[in-house]
């Protein structure tokens, strides 16, 4: 609305802040790319990513293969699947990662919110006349908190018909597991990610370990591991159960309260 209100022919990128891109110009050609289909088409438009793993901690994208200038319809999105479905997803080809990357004009998801999720679209829609000036800020902290919590992917985009994506190869993670984490960063001979000032690992390998302050940490005998100390919490898992800590972690809160949620 802030955006529509500045100028109401407004072609935006809405993107993560916390997630790594290591092909930044293949990234800029792809949002240039929906930035001109946006510009010309009443479209939302979304970056998959290609998968290079049958990972179960993403969102996935199904998609028609059948391209328009690299860009091609978007047949549903799919919830974080099981292992197994997402083997299946990455041997189709069928399916992109769902990386959050958004580009569309205000006019389309505007048209869209109206459409689709009514109630955020009049809560907001009741500010028109204060965005761009001075009245705004006090219109949003007094309405935002009366907003549904939802995402834009199931207030949005699991219902219009005009979602497209582009297939994009830009060197992509979120960051958001620790698996991710260590796929990323440098690795000794025996694969493992070791952040800390005085850690010794034997026969390991293919481990993330991360300590805090100057604690000597040894280990031996691990294989695909997680070993995390944050001082008041040690956490040792399997890498590939990593999906299991989000459980754990509100198991957690409901034990032991705010402090390790």
């Amino acid at each position: 609305f802030h955006l529509h209100a500045k100028d109401p022919e407004a072609n935006l990128v809405v993107a993560p802040s916390d997630h790594i891109i290591l092909k930044e110009e293949a990234f800029l050609n792809h949002i240039r790319t929906a930035l001109a289909f946006t510009r010309r088409e009443e479209a939302l438009c979304t970056l998959g990513i290609t998968p290079t793993r049958p990972d179960t901690g993403y969102g996935y994208i199904h998609y028609d293969k059948t391209d328009l200038d690299g860009i091609h319809r978007v047949i549903e999105f799919v919830e974080k699947p099981n292992e197994s479905t997402a083997r299946r997803y990455l041997q189709s080809g069928d399916y992109l990662w769902n990386a959050g990357i958004f580009i569309w004009r205000t006019h389309s998801i505007l048209k869209a919110f109206e459409t689709h999720a009514p109630e955020i679209y009049r809560l907001f829609e009741k500010g028109k006349d204060t965005y761009c000036k001075p009245e705004e800020k006090q219109f949003i902290c007094r309405n935002y908190p009366n907003s549904p919590s939802i995402s834009v992917d199931y207030a949005i985009l699991e219902k219009a018909e005009n979602v497209y994506t582009i297939p994009a190869d830009i060197g992509w993670s979120d960051l958001g597991t620790w698996a991710s984490l260590h796929q990323e960063l440098p690795k000794t001979d025996g694969g493992n990610v070791l952040q800390g000032q005085r850690i010794i690992a034997i026969d390991t390998s293919n481990s993330l370990i991360r300590t805090s302050g100057d604690k000597l940490v040894v280990v031996r005998g691990l294989d695909n591991f997680i070993v995390v100390d944050e001082g008041d919490v040690l956490l040792i898992w399997p890498k590939d159960r990593e999906q299991e800590i989000k459980r754990l972690t509100s198991e957690l809160h409901d034990r032991f309260g705010d402090q390790y949620s």
